[in-house]
């Protein structure tokens, strides 16, 4: 087996050798470059200590020296360079108590979470692969190194990589390491909101965001996203649909791009309905006012995960929108073009293409004609630069002010009627027009 080392890998590499350390390429990195996949990051393991670390290369950064890490700074690259350790005892599910360093490579490889993230490389020794990582590569299976629910025990965090890191390859989960999953679901709460959230971004942007199902079936959103079981119970009895919420979340995810905002979008998109269901007497379901309850929900959720505002704004406004079925009429459409942004409005056509597409084939083709109409009218309104919002108006508030008001609240009232009209007719965007509008207004107070 031969991979590829970067230059600036194989340099570290290889200085360290020339001291008398062994060092490799080690975990994903490994693991991707088998698959033939371009991997992010370029980790290294060496038997010299970070002290020793540090007196072979000029450019350092003490990472975490007390776990072994230092960052080598090679010309523009940055690559972390761990000593082989043995982790001691593991008491909050997340951290060693202790670490030791250790000489021995098969110690450092054993103590990792699985088999294919625990082969390691450098041109010399080929590939060391002691627990079976290729094997495990080649029939595509997720399976922990050593026992399972050891490895789990030690960082809990590890349970929700386990479906991760199948949704993200596409390789089906090893039985015992399933069985530990299903297990040992509940000791997520141990971990902390953001390292969750990290790793469900992950698999949702993956190109198997269905994966969310194996989540849901093995007990993990039971505890990091309870709301969604609720979704998993809640039935749509109505034309326009053919499968539960959760399902139906599932399959709109499937619609997407593989973009973080988009996803949790649709991951969200109608955690409101469980609590607005209701059954007429024939049968038939209705959620009348989910998608604002699917907006709070969605912020309590976003918020409780500790994603950032920017996020937060951009998923709450695509879900308050995403069930609007506005005209295909350019006025119409401008308007609402104001009210998101014209950022948010191409995002939001994809959102609505994608739930129409998990729903019955019910009006179907008439709900994607009219998406498709719409968002060729929003790319024609952006083309011709038509004016959305009040920094676009040819009207300013010192316009407005020599015209007799002031300062104060009539200056925004009469800036908001000036870009109404403006929507209504883009042609009124005019100096002239637009202060003959607002003079009249201004009388008419």
């Amino acid at each position: 087996m031969k991979i590829k080392l970067p230059a600036s890998v194989k340099m570290v590499i290889e200085s360290l050798q020339a001291r008398g350390f062994e060092a490799y390429a080690v975990g994903g990195c490994v693991r991707d470059s088998i698959l033939g996949r371009s991997p992010d990051d370029w980790d290294i393991t060496t038997s010299a200590t970070p002290y020793e670390v540090k007196k072979i290369f000029q450019k350092t950064v003490d990472t975490g020296l007390k776990h072994g890490t230092v960052t080598v700074l090679a010309g523009s690259h940055a690559h972390e360079v761990t000593t082989y350790r043995i982790d001691g005892e593991y008491e909050d599910s997340r951290h060693p108590k202790n670490v030791e360093f250790t000489r021995n490579l098969g110690d450092d490889l054993q103590r990792r979470d699985f088999t294919i993230n625990a082969m390691a490389y450098n041109d010399l020794a080929g590939l060391v692969d002691l627990y079976g990582g290729m094997e495990d590569l080649q029939k595509k299976s997720i399976r922990c190194v050593g026992n399972p629910k050891e490895r789990f025990g030690e960082d809990a965090l590890r349970i929700l990589r386990a479906v991760r890191f199948s949704a993200q390859l596409g390789f089906g989960i090893e039985e015992e390491t399933l069985r530990a999953v299903q297990d040992l679901a509940p000791t997520l709460k141990q971990i902390s909101a953001e390292r969750i959230a990290v790793e469900l971004t992950k698999l949702l942007v993956s190109d198997r965001p269905e994966a969310m199902r194996t989540v849901w079936a093995t007990g993990i959103t039971k505890v990091v996203l309870p709301e969604f079981d609720r979704l998993m119970e809640t039935p749509q009895n109505n034309p326009h649909h053919c499968y539960n919420v959760g399902e139906h979340t599932l399959e709109s995810l499937r619609f997407v791009g593989n973009d973080k905002v988009l996803r949790w979008t649709m991951l969200l998109h109608d955690m409101g309905k469980p609590a607005c269901r209701t059954t007429d007497e024939d049968g038939v379901d209705h959620f009348k006012g989910h998608g604002r309850a699917s907006v709070e929900l969605a912020k309590e959720i976003l918020k409780r995960l500790k994603f950032d505002n920017d996020t937060i704004r951009k998923v709450t406004v695509l879900i308050q929108w995403h069930d609007c079925r506005m005209n295909a009429d350019a006025k119409s459409v401008r308007r609402i073009m104001s009210r998101v942004t014209p950022e948010l409005f191409r995002l939001l056509m994809e959102v609505q293409y994608a739930d129409a597409m998990a729903q019955s084939e019910y009006r179907r083709r008439e709900k994607l004609e009219r998406i498709e109409k719409v968002r060729k009218l929003s790319k024609k309104i952006v083309e011709q630069k038509q004016c959305l919002s009040l920094k676009d108006l040819k009207l300013t508030g010192k316009d407005v002010m020599e015209l007799g008001a002031v300062p104060g609240p009539v200056i925004g009232q009469v800036l908001n009627a000036a870009l109404y009209e403006v929507l209504e007719e883009p042609s009124r965007n005019e100096p002239e027009i637009l202060k003959k509008f607002a003079k009249g207004y201004l009388e008419r107070l």
